[in-house]
């Protein structure tokens, strides 16, 4: 960056990632967010016009990661094309193509619409007072790899959704597991993921070669 204009530049960065408040705290100092930030702005310096960030999310906090997507998005909007690679599938989400890989091997590629249609079968969500217990004792009646547990809530995939809605039921009371809700849902990411991995990961679904980027408007 040429001398000149580089100290506008620069207030500017700390602005739009909210960092003006910090600017004369030393940089292992700042929360893990803040740092995340910080290396946003560096990597922004000299205006690019692809940007590669590694899992620029992890570990940081909810309303920072909320920060951050909001950073990205105003750069898609001036025209800065961004891939991100990310463990979180949720902010997979957000992007407008994406790509699932598991150990270096492509599973499945496209919008995130085409890549949720790879699912085969439905999946059923179990919201109990007790979600370990119940993902527990339904895991030993359909298997480990047909059963996922994500916070207070129990997927469940199947492809025969009124038959295996009886069987739940019938396991859980069986179990001593009361007040269960259960009901068909749309898959997340991550059931696919899963379902995709479950069937050997062929990368079906493939709709173009592309890395995942995020949306352009």
């Amino acid at each position: 960056m040429p001398r000149r204009g580089r100290a506008e530049k620069i207030d500017r960065l700390l602005a739009f990632s909210n960092l003006t408040p910090f600017k004369r705290r030393l940089a292992g100092n700042l929360s893990g967010g803040m740092k995340q930030k910080l290396g946003l702005a560096c990597a922004l310096i000299h205006t690019p016009k692809v940007l590669f960030l590694d899992e620029p999310t992890n570990g940081v906090d909810p309303v920072s990661r909320r920060d951050f997507w909001r950073i990205l998005y105003q750069l898609l909007r001036e025209g800065v094309t961004i891939f991100v690679s990310t463990a979180y599938l949720d902010e997979a989400e957000r992007c407008n193509r994406l790509a699932l890989i598991h150990q270096g091997r492509l599973l499945a590629l496209g919008t995130p619409d085409e890549v949720k249609r790879l699912m085969q079968g439905v999946i059923l969500e179990i919201r109990s007072p007790q979600p370990r217990r119940t993902a527990a004792a339904l895991r030993d009646a359909f298997g480990q790899d047909a059963v996922g547990l994500f916070g207070d809530r129990v997927h469940v995939a199947s492809h025969e959704p009124e038959a295996t809605m009886r069987r739940v039921r019938s396991v859980l009371a069986a179990a001593n597991v009361l007040e269960a809700d259960v009901r068909a849902i749309q898959p997340s990411l991550e059931d696919v993921f899963v379902s995709v991995l479950g069937q050997g990961g062929e990368g079906k679904g493939r709709a173009s070669e592309s890395l995942p980027s995020l949306p352009s408007g």
